[in-house]
């Protein structure tokens, strides 16, 4: 389970670890501040800030090519594109130049970093260890095709299958379902397949007729079973999975071309040509 669920709302784990490391860093900030009759909040929530901005623009620049075909999308953050080593860097060194200026500020702002690094940190090993080590297979399941056919999920497995859980009435389902469809057509060496939480066969077919979208591989998943199946209940939810049908990653919230190139690429190996187009114009 990659996601905190919190009665209708469901947060990624690592955001949850994020802002838990960042809470703390700053609590423990503030009270050696306290102790030492200064207030280092300023600082801190400067450090916050600019190491999120650098951050931002350290993903940004490696991804640069995608990010000029549209340049708004640079602030589009929902896509979660962030370099957390750069913005831990610039953070840390614009605390260094404050600490020289006003050596009282040294003690909570080494605390206050030293505590955020060590829990975010732990966090980031254990969920290396707990979701990218747990290789979880495709799930024993048979679903109905839009043409009645049943289709095994293990069917899929021989190439890199990219699985997308998602439903009608998503909002960001639908606004990252364009994107998919390029890329289904842009990369025929990878199966991408659309498993449809708790709808029917006339809904979907309604939609995806009213968008008019054609797509390979959708699927009915009237019970959700396959969400279940990795406890996962938001959507939409894009589980990505190697040749041998093992869970490689996932990503919860809509994928933006960026995004989606980058995990295409990590999960085709280190052959795959960098930041290409999903679609041709």
């Amino acid at each position: 389970m990659s996601t905190l669920q919190l009665g209708p709302l469901a947060l990624p784990i690592e955001l949850v670890a994020f802002a838990l490391a960042g809470g703390v860093g700053l609590a423990i900030g503030k009270r050696a501040g306290h102790s030492a009759g200064i207030d280092p909040e300023p600082v801190l929530l400067r450090m916050l800030l600019l190491g999120l901005v650098a951050a931002r623009l350290a993903f940004v620049w490696q991804w640069s090519s995608l990010y000029l075909q549209a340049p708004w999308s640079v602030l589009d953050i929902r896509d979660g594109g962030l370099e957390a080593a750069a913005g831990f860097a610039v953070a840390v060194l614009y605390g260094m130049s404050r600490m020289k200026g006003q050596p009282p500020l040294r003690k909570p702002l080494m605390g206050a970093t030293l505590a955020t690094l060590a829990i975010w940190g732990t966090a980031e090993l254990t969920l290396a260890t707990w979701l990218g080590g747990s290789n979880e297979p495709l799930p024993q399941l048979s679903l109905p095709a839009l043409d009645g056919n049943s289709v095994a999920l293990t069917s899929f497995a021989g190439k890199p299958t990219v699985v997308n859980l998602w439903a009608t009435w998503c909002p960001p389902c639908r606004r990252e379902m364009p994107l998919l469809q390029q890329a289904q057509a842009a990369h025929p060496e990878i199966n991408f397949v659309f498993v449809n939480q708790g709808e029917t066969q006339d809904q979907v077919v309604r939609y995806l007729k009213g968008q008019g979208m054609t797509l390979r591989n959708v699927l009915i998943d009237a019970t959700r079973s396959t969400g279940a199946a990795f406890n996962e209940a938001a959507m939409p939810t894009t589980l990505f999975f190697d040749t041998q049908g093992r869970l490689a990653s996932s990503r919860i919230g809509a994928l933006s071309e960026v995004t989606l190139t980058q995990r295409l690429d990590a999960l085709q190996g280190p052959t795959t040509t960098r930041s290409t187009p999903l679609a041709t114009p």
